[in-house]
């Protein structure tokens, strides 16, 4: 046999074995590619879809604030009485002293403005009862003139500044406490009980105020807690 032959044949033979293994080993990778790419998801098809956002509503619209109801009027001094009466006349004019000033301070500090009634100044202070008629209030007020204290005996008046209780039971007399009353008010009124605990009696002469039988001087005087009406008689409880 030719050697070269058989060798020729054998070489032929095993490049064929060769290719047919290479394209078996190809064929091979070729279907591993197809099931990995089928074993793959689809990421484009399996990933979520982005939600949109939702359209934002628009603010509600503010509606109107409701309007303020106006403020009831307050009653002013206008509506009281003014003062009226002979004795108003020797009221100061300006000043502190004067009905102007005197509306502005509580009535103790208001009666010390006035020179005409100095000395019921000095019997509130000498019974301890200025803080009192400086207070809250509302008050009405008798006040007796300077020549009202004259017209009692100087021992007298001396005796009864120097008796504290004595003394506070004679000005509490003259003090009607919750409540301010004009001289229309006390004469409708006829009688009203006292800070005393006793009553006083009001009554009309040609339209002036009489108390206890006493014509006021002043009626209708306003400081800043009292309405005070200025006597010509100092009261004493009976």
């Amino acid at each position: 046999m030719n050697p070269i032959r058989s060798h020729q044949r054998r070489a032929t033979r095993f490049g064929a074995a060769a290719i047919v293994a290479f394209s078996l080993v190809a064929a091979a990778c070729g279907d591993n590619n197809k099931d990995t790419a089928s074993a793959q998801p689809n990421v484009a098809a399996t990933a979520p879809a982005t939600t949109v956002a939702p359209a934002m509503t628009e603010a509600p619209v503010m509606t109107e604030a409701p309007a303020m109801t106006e403020a009831p009027a307050m009653t002013t001094a206008s509506a009281m009485l003014e003062p009226s009466g002979p004795g108003c006349t020797v009221v100061p004019a300006d000043g502190a002293g004067s009905f102007a000033g005197m509306a502005q301070d509580p009535a103790a500090t208001a009666a010390s403005n006035n020179p005409i009634l100095s000395t019921l100044v000095t019997a509130v202070k000498a019974a301890g009862l200025v803080d009192t008629l400086n207070g809250e209030g509302p008050f009405t007020i008798f006040a007796p003139t300077n020549d009202a204290f004259a017209a009692i005996p100087a021992d007298q008046l001396q005796a009864i500044l120097a008796d504290t209780a004595k003394l506070t039971s004679i000005l509490t007399y003259h003090v009607v406490a919750g409540k301010e009353m004009s001289s229309a008010d006390l004469i409708a009124a006829g009688k009203v009980t006292t800070v005393n605990g006793a009553e006083l009696t009001f009554g009309s002469d040609n339209g002036a105020l009489t108390v206890n039988g006493a014509k006021a001087a002043c009626m209708d005087v306003h400081t800043a807690n009292a309405t005070v009406h200025i006597i010509t008689q100092v009261l004493l409880p009976g």
